[in-house]
């Protein structure tokens, strides 16, 4: 399966800066559009846009001047308006889409308005099949705690909504780069970092070896001298690896607990929610601590360290600089406490992430139970990973699961939770099945004890369930 036909848009290489002048933005309030509005906002444009609802993104955005509608409509695609920027989920029949297409108005996708930003920079691209805005966001935060003042587009908010994007002073970029829909083709990173290589984004890849060739196609986008950093644990970025050292296109340097890495991982001692990474790199050993929990968040802070050494930053202060970084939200972030019990949010909802989310908040349960209620999201990815995804919440004591939240998909015959609870059985886990958010809530709310751990798990709007979840809980 390749991805399907592009709608003709607008190349970041004949982007001049008057079509991003007056951008106006469908889906303004998404995560990875809201951050591209934000630096264009900080550098002058009048940007305007439309979303579907209210947000705290959107207020965000219209706290630093632009102007966003609520709702898809025509009249919203005001005159003078320079280019229409779009994501893959815009379909061709909105209405703002169409209104640009009749009007001749410049249409320009979402990677290529980033890839833009980033020409004149020095670009710091991170790939993978997750792990990525955790390490993009180390790499922001560490650089920024050294003086560096970058310019950053996160996937996700550091603190606060709106603050997934930044235009700094600093020369590096540093930018999340989305291999869902090829758009990390449209890149050129002097430094660009592969965390793994897994199957996934079912809509767009038909097999392990489309995964590949795509991300064999972004390491030859590493600019002439640049590096390419990758997993040394993980068998996709493994294979990766062997195939970009065989066509000798880019300098390839590894990171992992395995033998064979550039950057040898020691050891990681877990404390509560915080671990400690020692690391051998360039014969010295280095010893730092990341105030997130868990194996898998050790080695997004390796990645990031690797990285920034080879951006030229000495890694003694990178390492410290790496302790100031204390969390993304929605990855494992705390939403607050009632009756002893905590309840964290959890963006994973891929198999391997969730293994590691859970396997990583297990270390702070102390004698209490994981509780998960996990939203499955998008039907495609049900219909290919519902058994993995059972498995990983047998990892859990307990755990509910709401109905798929669609995304932009559309639904799928035969595809529902189903699937995942009767793999979760199998497994056997203790799981139950609540249809919607509000249900789901006071169902987890009601299995929860005093010393517990509650996770809301999913890439949807089960993280608006927290605080249902405490209200729920006594006081």
């Amino acid at each position: 399966m390749s991805a399907p036909p592009p709608r003709p848009t607008v190349p970041a290489a004949e982007l001049s800066r008057p079509v991003l002048d007056r951008p106006h933005f469908i889906g303004i309030g998404g995560a990875g559009m809201s951050g591209i509005a934000k630096i264009l906002t900080q550098r002058g444009a009048r940007v305007q846009g439309s979303d579907a609802r209210e947000s705290a993104t959107v207020t965000a955005l219209r706290g630093l001047g632009a102007t966003v509608h609520i709702g898809h409509d025509a009249a919203h695609l005001a005159s003078g308006a320079t280019a229409v920027v779009i994501s893959s989920a815009i379909r061709a029949d909105n209405p703002e889409l169409v209104a640009a297409t009749e009007r001749g108005v410049p249409v320009v996708h979402r990677s290529d308005a980033l890839a833009a930003l980033m020409e004149a920079a020095r670009p710091l691209a991170v790939a993978g099949t997750h792990g990525k805005t955790t390490t993009t966001s180390m790499l922001a935060v560490s650089l920024g705690a050294l003086g560096l003042d970058p310019s950053y587009a996160i996937g996700g908010d550091l603190d606060e909504p709106g603050s997934n994007a930044h235009h700094g002073r600093g020369e590096i970029f540093v930018a999340e780069a989305d291999e869902s829909d090829r758009s990390f083709h449209k890149y050129a990173p002097e430094v660009a970092i592969v965390l793994n290589v897994e199957l996934d984004h079912h809509a767009n890849y038909a097999s392990l070896e489309e995964i590949y060739e795509s991300f064999e196609t972004f390491a030859d986008r590493v600019r002439p001298g640049g590096t390419l950093v990758v997993s040394s644990d993980h068998e996709g970025a493994r294979e990766l690896t062997r195939r970009v050292r065989a066509s000798g296109s880019v300098r390839v340097r590894t990171y992992g607990e395995a033998a064979d890495a550039d950057v040898r991982i020691l050891d990681v001692t877990a404390h509560g929610l915080t671990s400690e990474t020692t690391v051998l790199l360039d014969g010295r050993e280095l010893t730092f601590a990341v105030f997130v929990p868990g194996r898998h968040y050790a080695h997004n802070a390796v990645a990031a360290l690797v990285a920034g050494t080879e951006m030229g930053l000495p890694a003694d202060e990178l390492t410290k600089a790496l302790g100031t970084y204390t969390g993304v939200r929605r990855r494992l972030q705390l939403k607050g406490e009632a009756n002893s019990v905590q309840v964290i949010d959890s963006y994973a909802h891929h198999p391997t992430e969730m293994s590691a989310d859970l396997e990583a908040i297990r270390g702070g349960a102390a004698d209490g139970r994981v509780l998960v209620l996990f939203q499955p999201h998008l039907f495609s990815r049900t219909q290919e990973l519902a058994t993995e995804m059972g498995a990983a919440l047998a990892l859990a004591d307990a755990s509910v699961v709401l109905d798929i939240y669609p995304a932009r998909e559309d639904p799928i015959p035969g595809v529902s939770s189903a699937l995942i609870i009767d793999a979760a059985r199998a497994a056997g886990a203790d799981v139950r099945h609540a249809p919607a958010g509000q249900e789901g809530a006071e169902l987890v709310a009601g299995m929860a004890r005093p010393g517990d751990l509650v996770l809301t798990m999913g890439a949807g709007d089960v993280t608006e369930l927290g605080p249902e979840i405490l209200a729920r809980l006594p006081r």
